[in-house]
């Protein structure tokens, strides 16, 4: 194309895409003017008001975060015709709503990722645009259908992989490669597993395919949302904007540690703690545990009834204890089981002393009146409490556990190993939360609690129904100067209206306090991490075994994480599972990648490192330092950083001053990235190879080593530098 056509391109491009945000903000005044009138509306019930205002504001958020970058490309076929793609879809109500801008996820669109040279699939040419705030600032072409086009349109692709970091991962909307396309729209109702090495985009790709299904069966997901499971705060925070930068808000974001609503992990397991807790065997030791808590007294246990004295003895509590657990309920509700045998045996004895001469069993009547009497008398018996508390608890996840792991005679008891206990019961891990959420299905709810909550509604109804009962009825007995407003009738309406089934609260509250909530579909990234007892979690949260699964096993450092695929979903899913593969290498640079392909043939030989699809132009470096030099050198190197564009960060092992440990960088990016002792990171931890992979291959443009010790031979081909300055980094 001459200079003089491109610019008349230009122009015309421009007023198209001006054209586009014409309509974008007409929308959005349309849009926002419906939520607006549900805020201030009257009409139906409150349920219904409330449904009006939560699909208004979604659509609102959907038009708000189009804004950025609304059309990136165009597709031209090969008649000559051509389509617009962008963030969202835009039409023409004049000429019966012709699409103007296609979804990304539109069936139409897919081409604009997946047409290539050898396989033009009847387009001509792609075209992507590069945007400034609104307007267009310029645009490539790329051919398609010549021996000589290329097929990944790399011009796009090669600005953004090369842009500098900001403080979390954008979406790639505008540059979906093929390979990715392909996962991102692939037909699977069951659990689809991406793995791919670093820097390939396997998280990315997860959040754009959850992007996809919603967009596709929106009707069946939205209603329970989508959970995504990533591996420590930092990471959620990182790609938290992904989804909701494509119009979806309806996710849910949770760590492991987060399975169970409110509880607070403060203190971290040793790897054999880690390995027991995520073991299915553990099963055994909750159970056990629980058992053990369900006791038969030492001796009798007195209780006064009528004015005579009975007791609860060994055999009546172990008759209750058998009938309770052959109830097959979770232990506190096989409380009710345990207590009414029990209540049973003391009554009966009690009624035989007390009418001892002039009661006999054939008189029902009298018997039964008098068993009435004694039931309540027991109710309020606090000493008859007492006793039911010590040989059958209502007994709370937390204070199973935490009582387990503080007592080795409980431990004992239980089976379980030693390796479990701990001085604070209550310095909650990670490990534990699987563990609690288990022992809420074993334990069940407290059902004297649930009845007092129901019989409180209940009450709130009918004093409601009762307000406005009065207020009809006070206006049939009115005379006809006497006046009821109309305010007081609908004051009326709405206090009923709020004791229906009425939450307010968007999807994600919900989702997020309700430990129950089931979603649609799950996603869990670095899912080579996840104990059995996680999956089992996770696997209750989604009924429908509707999964994206993100992780590669050569990272894995946990020692209760995956071994295979297979070990994790055969149990669960064994014939609903795909297994698909990334290969190329969007973040690390080839120089970068070397050095990490070496450590991962000594400790993961069979495992192919991804291709890196660029080269950065700067090589690694180390440096040799004392123990009193390293502190100075990672100054030396945040203060270099300080002066760039971009991020970066320090990793080392526990205990070095001003770094980070390797685990809680994972799956994030930085343009810069110092290792500190990698000698220390291989010695320490029970994947220590593992870890400092992940390291390694953070980084986007620089990376440099300090060590104390021999370099490990894996490094080996790093250069050695006297300072970062001649390293590249200065």
């Amino acid at each position: 194309m001459s200079t003089q056509g491109y610019d008349e391109e230009l122009r015309s491009e421009r007023d198209y895409v001006a054209g586009l945000y014409e309509r974008l903000d007409a929308e959005r005044a349309r849009v926002k003017a419906e939520f607006t009138a549900a805020l201030a509306g009257t009409g139906g019930t409150p349920m219904e008001r409330d449904d009006q205002v939560r699909a208004s504001a979604k659509q609102v958020r959907r038009l708000e975060v189009a804004d950025n970058g609304l059309c990136f490309g165009r597709l031209d076929t090969l008649s000559g015709d051509h389509s617009y793609i962008g963030r969202i879809g835009l039409f023409d109500e004049r000429d019966e709503y012709e699409p103007v801008l296609l979804d990304w996820r539109a069936p139409a669109s897919r081409p604009f990722y997946t047409a290539t040279a050898a396989h033009p699939e009847n387009m001509r040419r792609r075209r992507q645009f590069h945007t400034r705030g609104r307007q267009v600032a310029d645009f490539t072409d790329e051919v398609l259908g010549r021996p000589d086009a290329g097929e990944r349109g790399d011009a796009a692709l090669l600005a953004a992989v090369n842009a500098p970091r900001g403080e979390g991962m954008r979406d790639i909307v505008a540059t979906i490669q093929a390979e990715q396309d392909r996962i991102i729209r692939l037909d699977h109702p069951g659990v689809v597993v991406i793995e791919g090495g670093p820097g390939t985009g396997k998280t990315v790709v997860a959040l754009h395919r959850v992007a996809y299904l919603l967009y596709t069966q929106r009707e069946r997901m939205e209603r329970h949302g989508v959970l995504v499971v990533g591996p420590n705060p930092a990471f959620l925070n990182h790609i938290g904007r992904v989804l909701p930068s494509l119009g979806e808000s309806d996710v849910v974001f949770t760590t492991t540690g987060g399975f169970v609503p409110g509880l607070r992990v403060t203190a971290e397991d040793g790897p054999e703690a880690v390995r027991l807790k995520g073991s299915l065997k553990i099963l055994d030791v909750l159970a056990a545990a629980i058992a053990d808590r369900q006791t038969l007294p030492d001796d009798p246990l007195p209780i006064t009834l009528g004015g005579v004295t009975v007791r609860i003895d060994a055999e009546t509590a172990e008759w209750a204890r058998d009938e309770a657990r052959k109830s097959g309920q979770p232990h506190n509700e096989a409380r009710a089981v345990f207590t009414e045998i029990v209540t049973y045996v003391l009554t009966e004895r009690a009624i035989g002393r007390i009418g001892r001469g002039w009661l006999k069993r054939s008189d029902r009547d009298t018997w039964e009146r008098v068993r009435g009497d004694l039931l309540k008398e027991l109710a309020d018996d606090e000493v008859f409490t007492a006793a039911l508390d010590e040989l059958w608890p209502v007994l709370t996840p937390q204070e199973l556990l935490a009582q387990l792991y503080s007592s080795p005679a409980r431990l004992r008891a239980a089976g379980a190993d030693p390796a479990l206990g701990r001085a604070d019961g209550e310095a909650w891990t990670v490990s534990d939360a699987p563990l609690l959420d288990e022992l809420v299905d074993l334990l069940g709810r407290d059902k004297a609690d649930d009845r007092a909550a129901e019989r409180e509604r209940k009450a709130q109804a009918e004093f409601a129904a009762g307000v406005l009962d009065g207020l009809v009825g006070r206006q049939d007995s009115m005379d006809d100067e006497d006046h009821l407003y109309a305010t007081d009738l609908l004051f009326a309406e709405d206090l009923a209206d709020r004791f229906v089934e009425s939450d307010t609260r968007d999807l994600v509250e919900r989702a997020t306090a309700d430990r129950d909530w089931t979603y649609r579909h799950v996603v869990v990234d670095e899912a080579q991490e996840l104990s059995e007892m996680d999956w089992r979690v996770l696997m209750r949260r989604c009924p429908g075994r509707s999964f994206t699964v993100v992780g590669d096993l050569a990272q894995r450092r946990s020692p209760a994480g995956a071994t295979s695929w297979g070990a994790v979903l055969d149990r669960y899913v064994p014939d609903r599972w795909v297994y698909r593969s990334l290969t190329v290498n969007y973040r690390t640079p080839a120089e970068i990648m070397a050095v990490a392909a070496a450590l991962l043939a000594e400790f993961a030989p069979g495992v192919q490192p991804p291709e890196s699809v660029r080269a950065c132009g700067v090589q690694p470096w180390s440096r040799l330092v004392t123990e009193d030099g390293t502190a100075a050198a990672i100054e030396e190197f945040v203060r270099d950083e300080a002066g760039r564009e971009g991020t970066s960060v320090v990793i080392g092992p526990p205990g070095v001053p001003g770094t980070v440990p390797a685990s809680e960088t994972k799956g994030l990016e930085y343009d810069a990235v110092l290792v500190v002792e990698p000698e220390r990171i291989l010695a320490e931890g029970p994947r220590g190879a593992a870890e400092l992979y992940v390291a390694l291959t953070r980084a986007t443009q620089r990376l440099g080593v300090l060590h104390r010790g021999p370099l490990p031979q894996a490094l080996a081909g790093l250069a050695e530098s006297g300072t970062p300055v001649q390293a590249g980094l200065g």
